[in-house]
């Protein structure tokens, strides 16, 4: 059995000087019924403005990321508009570049690059759609580029290396 005494004790400790415990109760519940209040004025909304419930606040949160490899046909979905994640090839690296969508994914400046090995492109700097080997040819092995070229890959591949995630890796065939 539950010694009652030492309950009534403290009951009777508290009770005897209420007064010293009012101020701290009145501003907890004064800031739990601020934050219902917000809640109830601004529950939690999407990208789109839409309410979401518990079950679509949880899907919002990052699923974890695992380590996979792609050949160009597989990352070939992830361009923004098919997956929702926006990933790109850098030096045979795979990166999620979503954070960047407003640059990598659709109607970015470099949309074409999404879901696709940028490497050429980005060593000759240049965004156009010939910089990309096409899907259903061998992977480009980057063996003609110049100095300079390799250079300004080289400087790329530290920049995304730096700024996004790596997820993966690039080859010819799984």
């Amino acid at each position: 059995m539950v010694d009652l005494t030492i309950i009534r004790n403290c009951y009777s400790r508290i009770s005897s000087s209420p007064s010293h415990y009012i101020p701290y109760l009145n501003v907890f519940l004064a800031i739990l019924s601020v934050y219902f209040v917000y809640r109830l004025i601004f529950p939690p909304t999407g990208p789109n403005g839409q309410v979401l419930n518990a079950q679509q606040q949880a899907k919002q949160k990052p699923q974890p990321v695992v380590y996979t490899k792609f050949t160009p046909a597989t990352l070939q979905p992830f361009n923004g508009s098919v997956e929702e994640r926006v990933l790109m090839a850098v030096k045979g690296k795979v990166y999620d570049v979503s954070a960047g969508r407003s640059f990598y994914g659709p109607g970015g400046p470099y949309s074409n690059f999404a879901g696709r090995d940028a490497s050429r492109g980005l060593a000759k700097g240049s965004f156009d759609e010939e910089m990309l080997t096409p899907i259903d040819e061998p992977m480009d092995t980057l063996e003609d580029l110049n100095a300079d070229e390799i250079q300004a890959l080289n400087d790329w591949g530290q920049h995304f290396a730096g700024k996004y995630l790596l997820c993966g890796e690039l080859v010819e065939q799984l």
